[in-house]
């Protein structure tokens, strides 16, 4: 391993947040970063979690001292392809102009990525990026083309699947690159994990976002297998006791966008497990967002108060959909209450008026 090699990072770029841990070259102490982000207008705060959102605020809603970051005015607020301009493919000459927003800015306009991206979506319709992972895995939509947020009125700013998820990565390398200046992840050994059943398309995708986003060189990881190392790490004493009456193991891994199903198979040599994948389920677009749509959908028939329902657009939706979460997460948690009320804001003259709770 070179020198500049000091670190061994996974990145888990999820459906729902966004996640990176690290060890140092030669140890066992395996680490999760703290991310640095906006955590309220102005004020930034490092969380073990970077929610994989984006926030598109209208011309004037925040300021630039609103939007201010440790590395704003660095050089790594660029996160520009850091592969040069060989052998691009369609994706990246469509993204050739666009600043990724780990800067706070998105081809001059104004955006927030992380945890005051989520808490603002949730207050204003129609202005979030969620689930571009999914987008990412969608062969029914043009996946390089600007078609988020989803629904979104004609005047707010639009960024294709790629892009967003390349923006988080983009977040997440200024952020690593500001606390190890001595040892840029770019230059670190790199693995990014994808779900098992994703396509070889949406696989392209990914490592094309990861490039766009200055990290050209990178492994791919399956998300059931990564889960099924870390088991095997913390059993790596008592592998050949824990293993020794199994023949086969199934890793479930319910994410925010899909369930992931692989199968190993056990075998023994010489009192040794011998692992062998033998099987993939079928891509399940089934996780925590279609809980979260349930919800809302729920949501949406009672605030109705039980009379003709009237569907709500797709922003609004979308608003319903992330104070759901929020309701959901509060509910399955720890010191959980016995009930949540979810309101849903009116809008213009009527934003507090015609709010509606359930």
């Amino acid at each position: 391993m070179s020198e500049m090699k000091r670190y061994s990072v996974g990145i888990d770029l999820g459906t729902s947040n966004t996640v990176l841990a690290y060890a140092e070259a030669g140890s066992d102490e395996i680490r999760v970063f703290e991310i640095e982000q906006l955590v309220s207008p102005g004020e930034v705060a490092a969380r073990p979690l970077l929610p994989s959102v984006r926030y598109h605020p209208a011309q004037g809603e925040l300021s630039a001292g609103d939007l201010q970051l440790p590395w704003s005015d660095g050089e790594s607020a660029s996160s520009r392809d850091a592969d040069g301009r060989a052998g691009r493919t369609a994706g990246q000459r469509a993204n050739d102009t666009v600043r990724l927003s780990s800067d706070g800015a998105d081809d001059g306009q104004p955006v927030v990525i992380g945890r005051l991206a989520r808490l603002l979506g949730a207050q204003v319709p129609g202005r979030l990026v969620t689930s571009a992972k999914s987008w990412l895995s969608h062969a029914s939509v043009d996946r390089v083309a600007p078609i988020l947020p989803w629904g979104a009125a004609d005047d707010v700013h639009k960024v294709s699947p790629v892009e967003a998820s390349a923006s988080y990565l983009a977040h997440v390398r200024a952020a690593w690159n500001q606390r190890f200046p001595d040892a840029p992840l770019e230059r670190q050994d790199v693995v990014l994990t994808v779900p098992a059943s994703f396509d070889e398309g949406a696989r392209a995708l990914t490592v094309e976002a990861a490039r766009m986003a200055g990290l050209p060189s990178l492994r791919l990881l399956e998300e059931p297998q990564a889960a099924f190392y870390d088991w095997l790490f913390h059993h790596r004493e008592r592998l050949g006791a824990e293993l020794a009456h199994t023949r086969l193991v199934l890793i479930c891994d319910v994410g925010g966008g899909t369930t992931d199903l692989t199968l190993i198979e056990v075998g023994m040599a010489d009192g040794e497990p011998q692992l062998t994948r033998i099987g993939v389920g079928n891509h399940l677009m089934l996780g925590g967002d279609n809980m979260d749509l349930a919800l809302a959908h729920l949501v949406e028939a009672r605030l109705a108060g039980g009379g003709e329902r009237t569907r709500l657009s797709a922003a609004s939706l979308s608003q319903l959909v992330e104070r759901c979460r929020g309701a959901k997460e509060l509910l399955l948690g720890p010191q959980a209450p016995d009930s949540a009320s979810i309101t849903l804001l009116g809008a213009g003259s009527k934003l507090v008026g015609g709010a509606r709770t359930a």
